[in-house]
């Protein structure tokens, strides 16, 4: 074999070895900048719109505030008077209480229009009409700079934006926007006969109301609700025009003038769709979300916006990918070191006894392998080559006439030698292989059986005389087991597919009747009395055994903080919001002491024990966790000295 050859095995077997890491490792950060990235994304769209829903939420609040203070004042006492001490027509009496009532709910503008009476600018708005009808009506409006200065020259001064050049947005000739975008009411007032006798309107004018917006804003995005620095912001606006922003154009200035891009104009104000999807705002880009806003009759007038920037996420993307990729790179580095120092010692004793047969060869016969300290195969085969040679050198002065003979055989030894050789290499590779394929069956399990078996014929032939030494046998046992879950657990994660569990609809009946079973024992053994409270028959899908775990564990809590006996309460309710069925409630509560203020500080962090006897703080944050993965919640309310509830909230059908 030439040094051509053995560098030429050698370069082969590591580019085997590495070969592999070559390829997964890149493969795997292709796959995770991919997928993660498309996640990422999704992520990112998810909390855009859980944000718009609660700036959608806010403006419906807003809206129907400005319609119950309409209708209050028009069901009013103190309305009634004033009109009756102005004989029913206009007085000052009255545009005093109006104008206490417009300041009081902070409208912008408030009046009363008698019935026959025609209403300022009345016939073009559908809420005034639908009032005069005896009908309430609260509508987002667009009031001209007409109807503006007809109510007050200040509300039509306060609409006037200049446009301003804006990057992406649609043509505009337009210089300025004068009209007004209004949360508009009106009610109808009636008498003691129900006899309509007028209604009042009243609005709030939009147009660079920078208190409603700001408001808004930290109700959207409160300090701390963005990570990594992101600005979170809100806009309204009227058609395509930020007419009340808190986005800033520059320093101080915010951006009321500037306009939405093209793209975004044609899928909202055109299409009538709403827009999840990063965008260019004014000057950069954002994460954001946008919806129409629509009038009494459905017609598209504005916008309503949230946002975030979307630069600090980015970034922080690009640094968690760029850590793994370097990562990737030391694994590689570190991988190719460790393979040419292992390829190194495999063939540093072939090399050797390559460079002995060479040496030989050329008349240095006292040349040895001398790798006899080696156990392996490759020292045996050198040390019996060793032997060999000295054998011969031994010999070499009294065996001239069989120098034929001998060098026949030599030569067939070395040939052997070749052959040794070559199988030796072949046998390495295959013990390296089923090294592997053992793998933990063999190298775990295999001894723990070992350990098992003996333990219980030891106990058996031992008798009685095993007693002093019971608390170390059990202990053993214990840590066999322990090793066991070990193993099962590293399983369970090599293998998770077979350990999932599936869904399955669940009555909240059954489910409390079969976790009182298995803790009954629990309950004969303290003064505990159990009150139940099933308000709710929905149905749940889940895995019932991950959520009897749960029911269990608080079941268990609950009667442990109660040692001195007490009532164990629990209770089913159903979970609706905004009127629309989600899931159902359990409570479980006790009559204990309650839980302390540190304790109660770090009651769902893993690890946290109050000290119970057997716990190991795990309980809680595993019950939080199951609980969260079904898109519910875990959350208590404690009482000192009267005990504590805890409650369950879970979906009908859990979120992806």
């Amino acid at each position: 074999m030439n040094r051509h050859g053995r560098q030429s095995i050698r370069a082969r077997l590591l580019l085997l070895a590495l070969l592999p890491l070559g390829v997964v490792l890149p493969l795997m950060l292709l796959a995770l900048s991919y997928w993660g990235g498309d996640y990422f994304e999704r992520i990112l769209k998810t909390k855009v719109r859980s944000e718009l829903a609660i700036a959608h939420g806010y403006f419906e609040r807003v809206s129907d505030g400005v319609g119950r203070s309409l209708s209050q004042l028009a069901d009013s006492e103190r309305l009634a008077r004033a009109r009756r001490a102005s004989g029913g027509q206009d007085s000052a009496a009255l545009r005093q209480l109006l104008d206490s009532v417009r300041r009081e709910q902070k409208l912008d503008f408030l009046h009363f229009v008698a019935a026959g009476r025609p209403a300022i600018n009345g016939k073009h708005r559908a809420v005034v009409a639908a009032a005069l009808e005896g009908r309430s009506m609260i509508s987002s409006e667009l009031f001209s700079a007409e109807e503006l200065h007809e109510i007050s020259p200040q509300l039509a001064e306060q609409a006037r934006t200049p446009l301003l050049p804006t990057p992406n947005a649609k043509p505009d000739a337009r210089a300025v926007e004068t009209r007004g975008l209004v949360i508009d009411a009106a009610v109808p007032v009636r008498d003691a006969n129900g006899r309509l006798i007028g209604i009042l309107e009243g609005g709030v004018l939009l147009n660079k109301n920078l208190a409603f917006i700001d408001h808004l804003n930290s109700i959207v995005y409160p300090d701390g609700a963005l990570p990594f620095g992101s600005i979170g912001t809100t806009t309204l606006f009227l058609d395509d025009v930020r007419v009340a922003t808190n986005v800033r154009l520059f320093g101080e200035t915010r951006a009321i003038g500037t306009r939405v891009s093209a793209t975004v104009h044609d899928a909202v104000l055109l299409a009538g769709k709403t827009w999840l999807d990063r965008a260019f705002v004014v000057s950069d880009w954002y994460v954001s979300a946008y919806e129409p806003l629509l009038n009494s009759q459905q017609q598209r007038i504005g916008m309503l916006y949230v946002g975030f920037l979307e630069a600090p996420f980015s970034n922080v993307r690009k640094q968690v990918i760029l850590g793994i990729a370097v990562l990737f790179a030391v694994a590689m580095m570190v991988a190719g070191i460790f393979a040419g120092l292992w390829a190194r010692r495999v063939f540093k004793p072939i090399e050797r006894m390559h460079a002995t047969m060479h040496a030989i060869e050329n008349g240095q016969l006292e040349a040895r392998v001398g790798l006899h300290q080696t156990n392996d195969e490759l020292g045996i085969v050198a040390a019996h080559f060793d032997r060999l040679l000295d054998q011969l050198h031994a010999q070499a002065e009294s065996l001239d006439a069989k120098v034929g003979e001998r060098t026949a055989a030599l030569e067939q030894a070395v040939a052997t030698l070749k052959t040794a050789q070559s199988q030796l290499v072949k046998n390495e590779k295959l013990a390296a292989i089923g090294q592997l394929t053992a793998g933990l069956a063999h190298e775990i399990n295999n001894p723990i059986a070992v350990i098992q078996g003996n333990l219980d014929v030891l106990r058996d032939i031992l008798g009685a005389a095993a007693e002093p030494a019971t608390p170390e046998i059990r202990l053993i046992h214990e840590q066999v087991q322990r090793i066991r879950l070990i193993v099962a657990k590293l399983l369970q994660f090599a293998r998770p597919q077979d350990y999932v569990g599936y869904l399955e609809a669940v009555q909240p009946q059954p489910l409390v009747q079969d976790s009182l079973v298995l803790v009954q024992h629990l309950l004969r053994h303290g003064k505990i009395a159990i009150a139940q409270r099933i308000e709710s028959t929905r149905q749940i899908n889940c895995n019932k055994n991950e959520v009897q775990q749960v029911l269990i564990n608080l079941l268990v809590n609950a009667i442990q903080a109660m040692p001195d006996g007490g009532v164990l309460g629990i209770g089913v309710d159903d979970w609706d919001e905004s009127d629309m069925p989600v899931g159902i409630c359990l409570q479980v509560s006790d009559s204990g002491s309650g839980i302390g203020a540190t304790e109660l500080e770090h009651l769902f962090e893993p690890f946290f024990t109050a000290k119970k006897p057997g716990g190991n703080g795990l309980g809680l944050w595993v019950s939080k966790t199951l609980i969260e993965r079904y898109g519910g919640r875990l959350t208590v309310h404690n009482t000192p000295g009267k005990g504590a509830c805890f409650s369950v909230w879970l979906r009908c059908e859990p979120l992806d």
